[in-house]
């Protein structure tokens, strides 16, 4: 199956993450994907594509942002536990920044890896909305 945006919905995934990562639209990659670090635009201002059709939309980057972070944390406490002798509270002490702030890097990164799976899946789908 090949979408109208050259090559097959995996292609358009594909192309679609890599805009969205740099903060541009999945679609043409001129407009801006975020209003501000944490707000998504409500449609790209170069070809109309909307990013929030629905109220729920972000559901997803919600559940993939814990997900990645619950994985990163995990990982940050084996790391922690292996290589130091610290007590468990110097532990959490020293871990919680550090999971926080990844989280507040990758929420915006989430999102806009969400905004492009939507896009590719709606392409695929033949939804009209995705015709340039």
């Amino acid at each position: 199956m090949t979408s109208e945006h050259g090559g097959d919905p995996w292609q358009t995934f594909w192309r679609g993450r890599r805009l969205a990562m740099r903060g541009r639209c999945p679609r043409c990659g001129d407009g801006a994907l975020f209003a501000s670090r944490f707000r998504l635009a409500k449609s790209c201002d170069a070809c109309g594509l909307v990013y929030r059709r629905e109220e729920g939309a972000q559901t997803g980057s919600m559940y993939l942002c814990a997900a990645v972070t619950e994985v990163f944390a995990a990982l940050l406490c084996v790391l922690v536990f292996v290589s130091t002798s610290w007590s468990a509270w110097t532990s959490i002490a020293v871990s919680l920044p550090i999971v926080l702030l990844f989280s507040f890097w990758f929420l915006p990164k989430s999102m806009a890896l969400w905004v492009a799976v939507e896009f590719a899946s709606d392409v695929a789908n033949r939804e009209p909305w995705t015709r340039p």
